[in-house]
């Protein structure tokens, strides 16, 4: 049995207690928005309501269920979320691939030009004008393709795959497969950890992003998910119909929580199905360079 001294029994608890400090930051602002979704106007605007709800009712939840305008932005989200992520895993795994092959002529010029765009952003005037000039303008293309390939996920992905056993690269060429053909059928299903690990990233960055839409979308009907929430959350949620029953249990702040719960769920359902997949992911693709 290893004996621990007494310093790093006290880094230990340091550890705990920093941990537990740090969680419940995290956890309590969540649970004071859910506990606000649940309660009664009378409740919210009497400052009764701290982690649990008061006057337990589902008005907030009915009046934002019942709003078409949310489902039709919630839509928007789900097709931006889901089809941008697909197009930046394809997009990254296909330029990771050959600048991870040491093989491949003019792979240092490009990864220089890659890690130029992580260290110096485009300003917001030129990508706009590109934007418009590419025929993306209120499209939802323009929340999809500008950011299309991230320079650091496109880095650890780079680094899984110079991990990978040259062998196999080798023996399948000899075996007349093109480079798709591997790519597809040996890197990537091989590649499950840091696909996982890197469509987390994607699609949260898809899912919480608005300042692309607020840029790039006039057209309020393809507004994102976050964008109204913005709209709520800042202006007012009195364009909310309220049914006449529910009036006098709902409240302005209660349906704003309830649409920042309702926003937070999908992400908080998908993670945990790719947890494994994320930790081993991160772990494999810090360890080569």
């Amino acid at each position: 049995m290893v004996r621990t001294s007494t310093a790093q029994r006290w880094f230990i608890v340091f550890n705990y207690i920093f941990l537990i400090v740090l969680g419940l930051s995290m956890i309590l602002p969540i649970l004071h928005v859910l506990a606000q979704s649940f309660s009664s106007n009378a409740a919210i605007n009497s400052g009764k309501v701290y982690l649990w709800p008061v006057d337990l009712t589902l008005t907030n939840y009915k009046a934002v269920i019942g709003e078409k305008l949310i489902w039709r932005s919630f839509g928007v989200s789900v097709i931006v979320t889901v089809v941008g992520t697909f197009i930046n895993l394809a997009m990254t795994s296909s330029l990771a691939y050959p600048l991870s092959r040491s093989e491949y002529v003019y792979r240092k010029p490009v990864l220089i030009m890659v890690l130029l765009t992580l260290i110096f952003t485009a300003p917001l005037i030129p990508n706009y004008l590109l934007v418009r000039g590419l025929g993306l303008h209120d499209t939802l293309w323009s929340l999809m393709i500008p950011g299309a390939i991230s320079a650091f996920n496109l880095f650890v992905m780079r680094s899984f795959f110079m991990g990978l056993p040259n062998e196999l690269i080798d023996a399948s060429r000899i075996d007349g497969c093109g480079e798709m053909r591997i790519l597809w059928n040996i890197i990537l299903p091989l590649s499950k950890p840091v696909m996982a690990t890197l469509g987390i990233f994607y699609s949260v960055g898809h899912w919480n992003s608005y300042a692309n839409a607020l840029y790039f979308i006039n057209d309020r009907m393809l507004y994102p998910l976050q964008v109204r929430l913005r709209e709520f959350i800042i202006t007012d949620s009195s364009s909310i119909n309220v049914p006449a029953e529910d009036a006098l249990m709902s409240s302005p702040e209660g349906i704003k929580m309830a649409v920042v719960i309702i926003a937070t769920i999908p992400i908080m359902i998908v993670y945990p199905f790719l947890q494994k997949y994320f930790t081993k992911g991160m772990m494999v693709g810090s360890v080569k360079s």
